[in-house]
């Protein structure tokens, strides 16, 4: 797997480099050797912010973890992703085993700051025809609260949310 590790309001210095090579290496057998694992360290205030994000054809894998110590952060976020890996293997093994991983279309930008709301990230990506179940799988494994994506049997956009009670809602269009 070959980790790409970006730093924001921080040095990433050759140890940390290295810790973060070393612990990612236990997700290296559930993926092949040309999986890009994008790494994203930030320091605000006492927070120490690590994302890793590891995009494949069929979804993204992606952990967050916000602690006030790096390495802390660092180790949790690494177990969430080994949890969420292992937690859903069987529906991605397809995936897995067919070299399905490949770095995302997306792109993110960034727009200056103004003192009204505004928009401050624009993300774009593919959205190719899924099932409602490879809808709520990505969900998890994205952490978020909700999902866009094209419903492979109406080909409608579709909106998956997770409701308060832990179940899962659904937006169609008339």
């Amino acid at each position: 797997m070959r980790i790409s590790i970006t730093g924001k309001n921080i040095e990433i210095s050759e140890y940390l480099r290295e810790l973060v090579e070393k612990k990612m290496s236990k997700l290296n057998k559930y993926f092949p050797e040309d999986t890009i694992a994008e790494v994203a360290m930030s320091v605000e205030r006492n927070r120490h912010i690590v994302e890793v994000t590891i995009p494949y054809t069929n979804g993204i894998i992606r952990g967050e973890e916000v602690t006030g110590d790096m390495y802390a952060s660092i180790d949790n976020v690494i177990d969430k992703l080994v949890r969420q890996v292992r937690k859903h293997r069987t529906r991605l093994e397809k995936s897995l085993r067919a070299d399905a991983f490949a770095p995302a279309p997306g792109v993110e930008e960034d727009f200056p700051d103004d003192e009204q709301k505004r928009v401050v990230k624009v993300k774009r990506f593919s959205m190719k025809p899924m099932t409602l179940d490879e809808a709520m799988l990505q969900l998890e494994l994205l952490g978020h609260s909700f999902y866009v994506f094209t419903n492979g049997d109406t080909n409608d956009i579709n909106v998956l949310y997770l409701r308060k009670d832990g179940n899962y809602g659904l937006i169609e269009p008339e």
